[in-house]
């Protein structure tokens, strides 16, 4: 079964962004991908976070979410949708969740995960500073979906600096986690891949891994090197940069397989 990470630049221009989703999206499906996942902010990299608040749509309502559903369908395929900005408790104050949705191949939606772990950072050595907390709103609820490849579990790029929510995704049962992201080029050289091969080889699980890549409005450059993980922590795809699917073929039985021969999971004494 083959599924694929799709890597963009995206910027402010919502409607040229979800043209290139689109065409990126058409690709993967031409080559045979049941799934597909998009990166985080696929549909927006705004110029200010909270320029994010005047596109926030409602559930189930509005062009982003309609242009997944309607592409999902139209392709006959599951698509994770990275992020988007969801109205949100806090949308007065102009902060939006950054919500994955998740649409099956007749386009009904099967799930929404809103990211919990925000970004408040700052990279001293490299003057760069980041406040997601300014314009987003966490979520609270770790989310799986059950797709054709399997249960997925749904996190977004800074969740994956935080080994309990895989690991709570894994006992829930997932063998798939998506890992929608944005990553700065600064770390993402640092600690992308490392990251990414950990959370698949701790909890033997595929990990789909689709990334923002370049410059951006806001003077963010973001990593790219998007790819695809097997549980045993062999990349199976990357591509570094360009508007690009990166796709590769999985085996959806591999997981319990390996846990079975590889029990670390079942070994457990601390939980």
């Amino acid at each position: 079964m083959r599924v694929a990470a799709i890597q963009m630049n995206s910027g402010p221009d919502v409607s040229a962004n979800l043209q290139l989703a689109g065409q990126l999206l058409d690709e993967a499906a031409a080559a045979g991908c049941a799934l597909a996942v998009l990166p985080e902010n696929f549909a927006l990299m705004p110029e200010r976070g909270k320029d994010k608040a005047r596109y926030a749509e409602k559930p189930g309502d509005g062009p982003i979410q309609t242009f997944l559903s309607e592409t999902a369908a139209r392709n006959g395929m599951w698509i994770i949708g990275g992020s988007m900005p969801l109205v949100s408790p806090a949308i007065a104050e102009e902060r939006v969740y950054g919500a994955c949705p998740a649409y099956d191949a007749e386009g009904k939606a099967r799930g929404v995960y809103r990211k919990i772990h925000l970004f408040d950072v700052d990279l001293v050595d490299k003057q760069e500073s980041y406040r997601e907390s300014n314009s987003m709103f966490p979520g609270d609820e770790a989310v799986t979906v059950d797709t054709p490849v399997g249960r997925v579990g749904l996190t977004i790029c800074y969740d994956l600096r935080f080994p309990e929510m895989f690991r709570q995704l894994v006992d829930a049962g997932s063998v798939m986690f998506t890992v929608p992201a944005a990553f700065t080029a600064t770390t993402g050289e640092a600690h992308w891949h490392t990251l990414l091969r950990a959370r698949a080889i701790e909890n033997l699980a595929y990990v789909v891994a689709p990334g923002q890549y370049g410059h951006h409005p806001d003077a963010r450059s973001t990593y790219g090197h998007s790819l695809i993980c097997d549980p045993w922590g062999r990349i199976q795809a990357e591509q570094a940069s360009g508007n690009c699917v990166v796709a590769a073929d999985i085996d959806p039985e591999l997981p319990a397989r390996l846990r079975s021969e590889f029990p670390a999971l079942s070994n457990r004494r601390l939980t």
